[in-house]
């Protein structure tokens, strides 16, 4: 929006969260980029009350931009701007409205997802929406490399979207009534693998919460998190759901509901992520044994 022209009066980001060991205050990354281009920053904990919503209003923003913002925005603040509030949301809505949409398109296999300019409402990203852009999912895709291709596609729809709006040109459309989806948060039992369920969604699952909070499963009652993994074959009966098929430098093969995982890539609770040849010589994995919480 800056190397469009546009004139940021206001940014706003969630107070600074406790970060390293040291578990000291820090910065994110929208107010840094905000202060090094002389911005002014806001970041109240809520919109919900009288101050913060007067701040804002003093800005008088002709319309508001909101991107993972993570903080509701009540009807009073969505009517401060005369334009009203954009939100860059990154799924084909209505499909995966809410907070994981990325995480979810993953988990559920979804061939393409894309960004969706919308007017905000009161609802759950339930507004009319202004353009979509669509994007095809890579079978190597992860959370990470998917939303960093969103971010780059979402800021060029939004400077699109505020030249149609500056043009008069801008035609909001209703959402769907059919098709509608909702990605709610990764819990931390999601994250638990269930290893009766087929090779492929298991893959899945690595990818969507990679980089965070990551796969995991039990190895002898510690939880390891399980990185990267690619699906084999093997043979009917070959053994049971978690259990360990193979382990060498190639990757630990597990039996799963339906085919096998190579996994290439793992890390102990406390520990670093490492490749499963280097996994092995700290903590060997021998065939037979059972991963997951099933004894």
């Amino acid at each position: 929006m800056l190397a469009a022209g546009h004139d940021v009066a206001l940014v706003l980001t969630q107070p600074d969260r406790p970060s390293g060991r040291g578990l000291r205050a820090a910065p994110g990354a929208v107010k840094k980029f905000a202060l090094m281009q002389g911005l002014e920053v806001f970041q109240p904990p809520t919109l919900n009350d009288a101050p913060a919503l007067a701040r804002l209003a003093a800005a008088q923003p002709e319309v508001l931009v909101v991107a993972a913002y993570g903080l509701l925005l009540p009807p009073s603040a969505l009517a401060i701007a005369p334009r009203g509030a954009l939100n860059i949301h990154a799924s084909l809505l209505p499909r995966w409205r809410g907070a994981a949409p990325i995480q979810r398109a993953l988990l559920a296999g979804d061939r393409e997802t894309g960004i969706t300019i919308m007017q905000m409402d009161a609802g759950l990203d339930t507004g009319p929406m202004l353009s979509q852009h669509r994007l095809a999912i890579a079978a190597a895709d992860d959370a990470h490399t998917l939303h960093d291709k969103l971010a780059a596609l979402g800021a060029e729809a939004i400077v699109h979207a505020l030249a149609e709006i500056a043009a008069g040109n801008a035609r909001p459309v209703p959402q769907p009534e059919s098709g509608v989806s909702y990605a709610k948060k990764i819990s931390k039992e999601e994250a638990e693998i269930d290893w009766a369920r087929p090779c492929k969604e298991i893959e899945r699952r690595l990818r969507a919460l990679r980089p965070a909070p990551g796969a995991r499963t039990q190895l002898r009652g510690e939880a390891v998190k399980l990185w990267r993994a690619t699906c084999a074959t093997c043979a009917p009966g070959s053994g049971a759901p978690g259990a360990v098929l193979e382990s060498g430098p190639a990757g630990v093969l597990i039996a799963c509901g339906d085919g096998a995982l190579r996994v290439s890539e793992l890390q102990r609770a406390g520990g670093t992520r490492l490749a499963a040849a280097d996994f092995l010589r700290g903590c060997p994995i021998e065939a037979g044994e059972r991963l997951g919480t099933a004894r």
